[in-house]
């Protein structure tokens, strides 16, 4: 989270106003004070597992003393940044923060944040940090090193080599604010963390934000190929709560779950506990698909191609005149036979002699020769599949396109992702485009969801009886608007956190019910739709037949064979069903069910609600 044990740690000064903070010397006679005499406090955040309803690990923060302008880690780790007391500060925290930990025998992981040009730090790195745990208690296999992002990465090859000490003594790695910051996707790559902290803008509003949704889902799934565990951070309300344990998101942090304290309980609260163990599942924002037909070609970025007889001054030059490039294809008679990665080769190239020594040689040098390549032809899924199994390295470096063997452009991962969230979100066959409510696919999706976690509910069908006659004679955009009116009822008299409303087609709706009330927001329904129908009428929206007349109950017009006959006024049939746990294997099965239900409402006249009561079989 933002704070942390490494960059959280407040300072306790002898003033108290803005203009003593305007004081240098004041100011830095504070910061000394403050590590000096550790004048620090340690406080925890819980995080729980979402699957054992426990709390697996705690976050330390810091706190200063109270009353004091630097009580607060932001404006502490400022001024220590500008006295150059930054990492002596860290260090003060850290020791503070392992001690309180092990004083109050707290049990789980630990996470501590480290910002990358403290890793060096030779109290981290020379074994005293190991020696200090072994003399109080706490094996370094309990501790996570949280990486934070509030500095650029220069030297990758150098935090690659601190890290993989840190890992041979025991330590984990957790990357945090993913989302947030400058090169997130090339940390995950490039660090292969055991754990990635979701930045909390993406989880604040999350279960009823179609994109957040699609796009936590899509880091949830490249967590998964990469085996590492996401930690949603910033949760703070009980549906994006809620959201995020269906999501299979595996732990979770924020004020919701607990306030960071200095004496933390060690088992979550009843009100969590109750919460987490909500028997319900959350209806998530959009349960579209993509369509599977739009495939690579639409990726491709067209890229001059190196030649393995360029040197790599040459590469570098065009690197630095283009600052979106990102990957260089080195290609040789129309064939790829490698990938030079931008920051690779500036990284290289800026240390020390290494500009004279291999400028003029090849760029094969410094080149990938085992490109990811991909035919243009493939689906984006197909890609998507591809990348989360090969190398890591990949979702940094993008992919090289062909077109049988032959080079196209380039493609990045990046792209890959965004093309995928919103070709979910605004695949037309997954909505209805008159209602814009989730069409059958959704619906069934919904309903396996239920069946997986054995849940009971209400499957309802809703279907318009009289429509077909009134569209034929008052016309389709008359009978548009009548199907619009049974929209909007059905999103009404639903709970949109735990009821889930779908338009099968035509007249046809299907609300899954999981409110204990369910009856009486079907009833509600019927005399909704009864209201508004007459409604219409009276005020002569709908207008008379082109050949008949409009009654109170109907209107009289011509059928097919030229006859005059009455037809009644639209009206509602809904048909339910319970869904008792076990009962039913499939989506299929519950929708025969609810639409043999359905029969049996349009059997009496007038708006009718049908509940099936005999048992499945």
């Amino acid at each position: 989270m933002r704070e942390a044990a490494f960059r959280t740690a407040p300072l306790t000064s002898s003033f108290s106003s803005t203009d003593a903070l305007n004081r240098p010397t004041s100011e830095s006679d504070a910061l000394e004070d403050i590590i000096e005499n550790c004048r620090l406090t340690a406080v925890f955040q819980p995080i729980i597992d979402f699957r054992a309803i426990a709390y697996v690990a705690f976050e330390g923060l810091i706190r200063g003393p109270v009353g004091t302008l630097l009580h607060m880690p932001q404006p502490l780790f400022a001024a220590a940044e500008r006295h150059g007391v930054r990492r002596r500060l860290e260090q003060a925290c850290r020791e503070t923060v392992f001690r309180a930990f092990a004083e109050r025998q707290m049990p789980g992981k630990l996470f501590i944040n480290a910002s990358p040009d403290c890793l060096d730090d030779d109290l981290f790195f020379n074994g005293s940090t190991v020696d200090l745990l072994h003399q109080i208690g706490i094996s370094p296999s309990r501790v996570v090193i949280e990486l934070t992002e509030n500095q650029r990465i220069k030297d990758y090859p150098d935090v690659q080599r601190a890290l993989s000490h840190y890992r041979e003594l025991g330590y984990q790695i957790a990357i945090d604010d993913l989302g947030e910051g400058f090169a997130n996707l090339r940390m995950w790559a490039e660090i292969r963390p055991d754990y990635v902290k979701i930045d909390r803008h993406f989880i604040d509003g999350i279960a009823g934000d179609k994109l957040k949704h699609h796009f936590v889902k899509a880091m949830q799934n490249l967590a998964e190929s990469c085996s590492a565990k996401i930690v949603a951070e910033g949760i703070e309300t009980e549906a994006d709560c809620l959201a995020v344990r269906d999501l299979g998101i595996a732990f979770g942090q924020g004020f919701l779950i607990a306030r960071p304290s200095a004496e933390p309980t060690t088992l979550p609260s009843e009100k969590v506990v109750s919460t987490i163990r909500q028997r319900s599942i959350v209806v998530f924002p959009t349960g579209f698909s993509p369509a599977g037909n739009v495939t690579v070609r639409s990726l491709i970025r067209p890229v001059e191609p190196a030649s393995p007889q360029m040197d790599n001054d040459e590469i570098y030059r065009r690197f630095d005149a283009d600052a979106e490039l990102m990957s260089m294809p080195v290609v040789t008679n129309g064939t790829p036979i490698g990938l030079i990665n931008r920051h690779d080769l500036v990284d290289r190239m800026a240390r020390p002699y290494r500009r004279e020594l291999f400028g003029r040689k090849s760029c094969t040098n410094f080149m990938d020769p085992m490109p990811l390549c991909i035919d243009e032809e493939s689906t984006v899924q197909e890609a998507g599949l591809i990348i989360s199994r090969s190398a890591r390295r990949h979702i940094y470096d993008g992919f090289i396109v062909t077109c049988n063997g032959e080079y196209r452009g380039i493609g990045s991962a990046h792209d890959l992702m965004g093309l995928i969230t919103e070709m979910q979100i605004q695949a037309a066959r997954y909505a209805n485009p008159l209602t814009q409510l989730p069409g059958s696919v959704p619906i069934n999706e919904h309903i396996e969801r239920l069946l997986e976690r054995k849940l009971g509910f209400h499957a309802c069908y809703f279907d318009i009886d009289h429509f077909k006659p009134f569209n034929d004679v008052f016309g389709y955009r008359k009978g548009d608007d009548i199907i619009v009116i049974l929209a909007q009822i059905v999103t009404e008299v639903s709970n949109p956190l735990v009821d889930f409303c779908g338009h099968i087609g035509g007249d046809d709706f299907m609300i899954l019910f999981q409110s204990e009330d369910w009856e009486r927001r079907c009833q509600d329904a019927l005399r909704l739709f009864d209201e508004r129908i007459n409604e219409t009428i009276a005020s002569g929206q709908v207008g008379e037949p082109s050949v008949g007349r409009l009654t109170d109950n109907g209107y009289f017009a011509e059928n097919r064979r030229g006859q005059m006959v009455f037809y009644s006024l639209p009206t509602l049939s809904i048909g339910a069903v319970h869904i008792v746990p076990d009962t039913f294997e499939s989506h299929r099965e519950i929708s025969a069910a609810a639409a043999e239900a359905k029969k049996n409402a349009k059997k009496s006249n007038g708006s009718t609600l049908f509940v099936e009561r005999r048992k499945a079989p």
